[in-house]
């Protein structure tokens, strides 16, 4: 896949004539995850029969309509144990991050990434347990979810949640030397995200309230 492609399977293709995006006629809103529970089914269907699943396989999955997904794929990731307890990845997701949120910030319809991040694999195994270990705590976590203060998550607090993100994991550099902050510094992703995605103003109060325990775990170690 070129790097400077768009994701493959995303709601939008590109006239070669024009150069201009277009909408495909293909409804991907159909497949788009709505909770957390979801967004795991999604990830353990793509890692079915095959050894190995790359990032951009993953992100196929989630599928593009909402920015809100993709950024939670990589707070998953961050936040279970498994892929990010290995040296180098919390720093990659964070730089995935940094990419999606960047984009919301400038309001763009479609997600760009590089192409070396497409292609970067993990087995398929590692993503099942993955799954496995987050489908307990994804059941409860969404029944809690439900449309309120939306003020929170709209026009400016949207903006506000995407560069809350962008510093989060601006730090994760500085997580990989600090026990579990990477994982509690993924959960304020995945719980930002989840905000967005169910329009929730309280789950992004608690997203910062984990964000500030992220600095302070930071701050007792350094300091």
């Amino acid at each position: 896949m070129n790097s400077s492609s768009h994701i493959k399977g995303n709601a939008f293709s590109r006239d070669q004539s024009t150069g201009r995006d277009h909408a495909d006629h293909r409804d991907q809103s159909q497949g788009e995850p709505h909770s957390i529970g979801e967004t795991l089914q999604l990830l353990e269907e793509a890692s079915e029969d095959r050894e190995e699943i790359s990032l951009g396989d993953a992100l196929d999955a989630i599928g593009q309509h909402s920015f809100a997904p993709l950024l939670l794929l990589p707070g998953l990731i961050m936040a279970l144990p498994g892929p990010a307890d290995l040296p180098g990845v919390p720093v990659i997701l964070g730089l995935l991050v940094i990419i999606v949120a960047v984009q919301m910030v400038l309001k763009r319809e479609h997600l760009w990434i590089p192409g070396w991040m497409e292609k970067r694999r993990v087995r398929s195994e590692t993503v099942k347990k993955m799954v496995r270990w987050g489908q307990r705590p994804a059941s409860w976590i969404d029944r809690l979810t439900k449309k309120r203060f939306t003020a929170l998550v709209d026009h400016a607090g949207y903006a506000a949640i995407a560069i809350a993100c962008i510093l989060i994991a601006a730090a994760t550099p500085v997580l990989e030397f600090v026990p579990f902050s990477a994982n509690i510094a993924g959960a304020a992703i995945v719980v930002f995200a989840l905000a967005l995605m169910a329009r929730d103003g309280l789950l992004a109060g608690l997203a910062i309230l984990l964000s500030l325990g992220v600095i302070a775990m930071i701050g007792y170690q350094f300091v």
